[in-house]
């Protein structure tokens, strides 16, 4: 995290000064429970650092090995990602269950200062994963990038879904009061249209892959081929199955507790009176559908993607842009 984005969490900590914490009833408590995670030390976080060395196989940048970075937008399948890209990595191994959080093996950079968590420690494969929100900019140069896309308008129910019940209090906040939320993007994130406009102008760029998240879930077979030739890594006919196997909703939602953001939930348990065990999970029984978005946050939606978006692209929506990106 920024310097400027620690000294405004701290700042607005000061601000929420003796208020008792909880579940958020608006969209200003959630402000203020998240620079209640915010304030205190830090002992153990480290930064994230590019890892030198003799590269690997593959790896041309700059003599030292390139990370993965899997920064898709938030709730445009940045976890199935995660998961994925861990089991192929592990592969060899006959991959790894073997974890209480997805984002502790695949750290979440955006929220390493919050977790008090070191970029820096070992992980359990090569190459090095890293979970973010960012746009090109703003992320470590010479890298590798994996970004799934997805339909804003699908992306603002489950963000909203995810939420609700978890830092919000159960239906305290109406969907359409979540549009500020919405429109800033995730921690240390950026708002939708950077984020897709960014990874857009890089979608035929070597060192970055670019799916659409509705063609990833279709095509898990070739999306997990994709990842795996992109990481530069061999799969067995074994280990393929063994990755789609646990790279299936089925799968992710017997285990969700490996990714509903534990470490994140610890911290809110103790900082914020948020109960740990709130349902935070990120894995559902069934994926989130646009149709559930109130017809006023559909129009202004609409209105951002005419705007900031179609003239970027020449894609008058989503889907002309997914059928695109799926012909890659």
């Amino acid at each position: 995290m920024s310097e400027t984005a620690k000294e405004t969490a701290k700042e607005t900590a000061k601000e929420a000064g003796g208020k008792a914490m909880g579940q958020a009833t608006s969209i200003e408590d959630y402000a203020a429970i998240m620079g209640a995670a915010m304030s205190g030390e830090r002992t153990r976080h480290r930064p994230y650092e590019p890892m030198r060395g003799t590269p690997a196989p593959g790896d041309t940048k700059d003599g030292h090995h390139t990370d993965v970075f899997i920064t898709s937008w938030a709730k445009s399948g940045t976890t199935l990602m995660q998961q994925m890209f861990h089991q192929i990595r592990t592969a060899h191994t006959g991959g790894d269950m073997d974890f209480d959080d997805i984002s502790r093996v695949v750290p979440w950079d955006d929220t390493a200062y919050m977790l008090d968590f070191d970029m820096t420690q070992p992980q359990p494969a090569a190459p090095r994963g890293f979970k973010s929100h960012r746009d090109y900019e703003r992320l470590p140069a010479g890298q590798r990038y994996v970004v799934s896309l997805r339909d804003p308008k699908e992306t603002y129910v489950s963000f909203y879904r995810f939420l609700n019940g978890w830092h919000f209090k159960r239906d305290a906040v109406p969907m359409e009061a979540f549009w500020p939320m919405w429109k800033g993007g995730g921690p240390n994130g950026c708002d939708y249209a950077t984020h897709l406009l960014s990874w857009y102008a890089r979608r035929k760029e070597a060192d970055t892959l670019v799916m659409n998240y509705r063609w990833v879930v279709a095509n898990r077979d070739a999306a997990m081929r994709r990842l795996a030739a992109f990481c530069d890594i061999a799969l067995t006919p074994q280990g393929e199955a063994m990755v789609l196997e646990r790279t299936s909703r089925d799968f992710m939602v017997e285990h969700q507790s490996k990714f509903d953001d534990a470490m994140v939930c610890a911290v809110l348990e103790r900082a914020c009176g948020i109960a740990a065990n709130m349902d935070s999970s990120k894995v559902q029984a069934e994926g989130s559908s646009s149709q559930a978005l109130p017809p006023s946050i559909a129009d202004q939606i609409d209105a951002l993607w005419a705007t900031r978006i179609e003239p970027e692209t020449g894609h008058a929506d989503f889907a002309s842009l997914a059928a695109e990106i799926e012909a890659l």
